[in-house]
């Protein structure tokens, strides 16, 4: 190493060795396997991948002081390394040419002269003399040199402002930003294009196919408010030109994102396999229907139990373990996965009847799930009583409450109306003004829903009563007449508890609605989107608060993109089962109207619904001393806001260097003014002049894109995976007296339940979506983990991060701990389901459990 060194201080050219890490386009490519042998016939005939190192203290006068870039390199064995088609990384060694004159390389110029992509992982030069080891984190998609303008480029792990990057890499630095943001590439974006852009929510519509199709386009507009999506430049529609046009069905996987954004092989073979899985599970159910007396229809609970034993018989189980040690991809084999009692296809028991087939129908487990279930919130509490609207009186008329003191009082254990409030013993789950506007046109369908109010009282060990449920239909004579309501209080004996039963459905139906599309897409999926494609428009892979957030955007504009095709879109499958149906999404973009950034992050988000108050001590006080998914937010919330503040504190000393931060400030100024467009001139923006904003906006941006999404997602097939527990269709008001529906509901109160919420073809087909939604994937990278151990050069912001690692699995025992305590009864309830949604780390599949770095399904 002295001699090298010594070759290097007098400018001697020396030999630096590196190793690089790729996977090549077959380990994926499932319909190309013969992506291997074209490249290697083009390795032997002298075509291959070309490495250049790029100096960061040396400039090149003759290149415009750019750094001097060094002489070409080549992969060696790359022929001989042949992996199997389901392996993954392949190592490779490399040797550069390097003058020590040339200086210190901080990035490396990677050409690609093969036909098909490969995927870089990593290049490190093993013994640099004077540096040590030099390490660059590549993690991209290389296509051949012809599909782009420009020469890629990979940097060093090192971390530099904008003003602060060593002069000769500045311009090099600049032009990938420029080529991220792509503004001189137009028409449809193609998949090595590495554009990140905006577009409007205006490809969800279909009017082409059929005019019934024709949506609303969302963004843009003060009627229809709406975060950015990603855009893909497809030409407009025939019909309308401000409906971007759609591709077909079949080519649902290539919509556009850019290259590096999609999803890796292991996570697409588990999403192929997982979908493959769930339409052969939602088939063999539909063809035993066919044969039923009652099709499209669940008979009785034990029909529904049904879903979950079914599948294919295995006739030897030993043949078939044997075909799947044969098979050597990944996605093939675990389609012949057999479940414990030797079936194939079989939907998996959701956690919510495992231990008991009916504690979900208890009131306990009915009000719990408000506070531990899959969408713990929405409840707020009650501050009038009784409860008022704020829909628009001149509009709508009068939309106070009917529910009376008379109809309550009797179960506030001995308090008054005015003292339970003064107590903050009262809480309500409020579906009423959300959904009443869009009644009469969601009930002209074959659904019947109604708007939903539920009160709620706090017993002395924290567990929720409800108190009564009011049901509210527009009225008749006009919906500027006000509502129609009726209210009904708990019952659990003769037709009175069948009653009490329907009603209960028909605020989870409400429930369920809000959580998909306001609680999970809009305030996770959507409204991280633009963040995603600010930040890689503005803050270089050098930029400190890029490192920091970039782990939490994985996979996002993918899976968004794949909901904007098949699951969201027009026709699509949150129509086909959630009731709001075709207006589904419009009604999301209402709700955004009231979006507010600086309330997503939870301790204002629980302030906001009066969960929570600030002691005198400035720490947050919960009411409810036993609500699972704040007590354990808050300390997932408390470790992300350490780190955050930890690791902004290294390169951000005060205030004044927030503000001197061009790429940031470029980068917050995108933010507002066009990735939330239809925000911009809100007031509750963070200006970002401060370090404590900063601290703030990024912790926020992480809690939303992790924990939030983590306790509103992967908790969907452990209680919705049994469709009565959290039906999201209603297709029948509710009996009145004197009709055959009440006698009905008389004689057999469990068919009159099955008949008005959720079909069978309805339920299969949902069921068969959130099993995919609620899986983890094999390549899951969980809060505080990391893919690339070396994601920086920065001792100091590792071990900062380390700590933030320890922290939650200090978070992980006290999880576990309190679920063990008995005192806690919100923890597990009746259904006996320890509340896991918000522990940190997860094995494969569905868990209930893990908080992944993302939002990345």
């Amino acid at each position: 190493m002295h001699s090298v060194l010594e070759h290097v201080i007098k400018g001697d050219a020396v030999a630096v060795e590196a190793t690089v890490v790729l996977m090549r386009k077959n380990v994926l490519d499932f319909n190309d396997f013969t992506a291997t042998l074209i490249d290697n016939v083009q390795e032997l005939l002298g075509q291959s991948i070309s490495f250049q190192l790029v100096s960061a203290t040396v400039g090149d006068p003759k290149n415009g002081n750019r750094g001097v870039v060094g002489e070409k390199a080549y992969l060696e064995d790359y022929v001989s390394k042949l992996p199997a088609i389901a392996a993954g990384e392949s190592t490779f060694r490399v040797t550069f040419k390097w003058e020590g004159k040339q200086g210190i390389p901080g990035a490396v110029i990677v050409v690609n002269r093969h036909s098909s992509q490969f995927y870089l992982k990593s290049i490190t030069l093993k013994e640099f003399p004077g540096e040590g080891r030099i390490y660059f984190v590549c993690n991209s998609w290389v296509y051949p040199r012809d599909k782009y303008n420009y020469k890629r480029i990979f940097f060093a792990n090192k971390t530099y402002f904008a003003a602060e990057t060593p002069l000769p890499l500045k311009p090099y630095r600049e032009d990938e930003l420029k080529n991220l943001r792509g503004e001189d590439v137009a028409g449809p974006l193609r998949e090595w294009d590495r554009v990140y852009d905006y577009a409007y929510y205006n490809d969800l519509g279909d009017p082409d196919s059929n005019t019934s199709l024709a949506r609303p386009v969302l963004g843009g507009s003060a009627r229809y408010p709406y975060p950015r999506r990603g855009k893909t430049g497809r030409k407009p529609s025939k019909t309308d030109p401000e409906t971007e046009s759609r591709l077909p069905a079949t080519m649902s996987l290539d919509i556009y994102v850019p290259r590096d954004e999609r999803f890796g092989h292991l996570k697409m073979a588990d999403f192929l396999t997982y979908a493959i899985k769930a339409l052969g599970q939602a088939v063999l159910p539909v063809l035993k229907a066919i044969c039923d007396e009652t099709p499209n229809e669940f008979d009785s609970f034990e029909d529904v139990l049904k879903l979950y034993e079914g599948g294919l018989p295995v006739v030897n189980k030993t043949l078939i373990d044997e075909l799947r040690e044969r098979i050597p991809l990944e996605m093939i084999r675990e389609l012949f996965r057999t479940e414990d009692n030797q079936r194939l296809l079989k939907l998996p028991l959701p956690q919510v009847i495992q231990e008991d087939k009916y504690a979900w129908r208890t009131d306990e487990e009915f009000t719990r799930e408000m506070l531990a279930g899959v969408n713990p919130v929405s409840i707020r509490r009650l501050e009038e009583f009784p409860p008022v609207s704020k829909l628009d009186e001149r509009e709508y008329g009068d939309h106070r409450s009917t529910i009376t003191a008379a109809q309550i009082e009797h179960n506030l254990e001995g308090l008054m109306i005015e003292e339970a409030l003064g107590r903050n013993r009262l809480f309500i789950l409020d579906h009423h003004d959300s959904l009443m506007p869009y009644l009469n046109r969601i009930n002209s369908t074959a659904n019947k829903v109604y708007a939903t109010r539920t009160l709620l009282f706090l017993r002395d060990d924290s567990t929720l009563k409800p108190l009564a449920i009011e049901l509210s239909l527009p009225h008749p004579d006009g919906e500027q007449h006000g509502a129609v309501s009726k209210v009904y209080t708990p019952a659990d004996s003769g037709v009175e508890a069948s009653i009490w039963q329907l009603a209960k459905a028909y605020v989870t139906v409400d429930d369920s609605g809000v959580h998909q599309l306001i609680s999970h897409w809009l305030n996770t999926h959507a409204t991280m989107e633009p963040f995603v494609i600010a930040t890689n428009r503005h803050l270089s892979v050098l930029h400190p608060i890029n490192k920091l957030l970039a782990p939490h955007y994985r996979d996002t504009m993918n899976i968004n993109a794949f909901a904007r095709q098949i699951l969201i879109n027009a026709g699509g499958i949150l129509e086909l089962t959630v009731f709001p149906a075709k207006y589904a999404m419009e009604m999301s973009s209402v709700v955004y109207q009231s979006w507010n950034f600086a309330e997503q992050g939870l301790p204002a988000d629980l302030i906001k619904r009066g969960i929570a108050v600030r002691d005198s001590n400035d720490e947050i006080e919960l009411l409810i001393k036993d609500y699972p998914y704040a007590v354990d937010g808050l300390a997932i919330w408390s470790a992300i806001e350490t780190w955050v503040r930890d690791y902004c504190a290294i390169y951000y000393p005060n205030d004044a260097a927030v503000r001197a931060d061009a790429e940031l400030q470029a980068w917050w100024k995108e933010v507002r003014e066009e990735g939330h467009g239809d925000k911009k001139h809100e007031p509750w923006w963070p200006k970002m002049e401060t370090v404590a904003e900063l601290t703030e906006t990024c912790t926020t941006i992480i809690w939303v894109a992790s924990a939030l999404h983590a306790a509103v997602n992967f908790g969907q097939y452990p209680y919705a995976g049994y469709l009565p527990n959290r039906p999201t269709i209603s297709r029948r008001f509710m009996p009145e007296r004197g009709t055959e529906e009440f006698a009905e509901l008389e004689r057999d109160p469990d068919k009159v339940f099955l008949k008005t919420i959720t079909s069978q073809l309805q339920t299969i087909l949902g069921v068969s979506l959130i099993e995919i939604l609620s899986t983890h994937s094999a390549d899951e990278v969980y809060l505080g983990q990391r893919d690339t151990a070396e994601w920086t050069a920065d001792r100091t912001a590792l071990d900062a991060f380390k700590r933030f690692g320890a922290a939650l699995r200090g978070i992980e025992a006290e999880i576990v701990a309190r679920n063990g305590e008995g005192r806690f009864k919100n923890r597990n309830g009746p259904v006996k389901v320890p509340y896991t949604l918000l522990y940190p780390t997860s094995g494969v599949g569905i868990t209930g459990k893990g908080i992944p770095n993302s939002v990345s399904i």
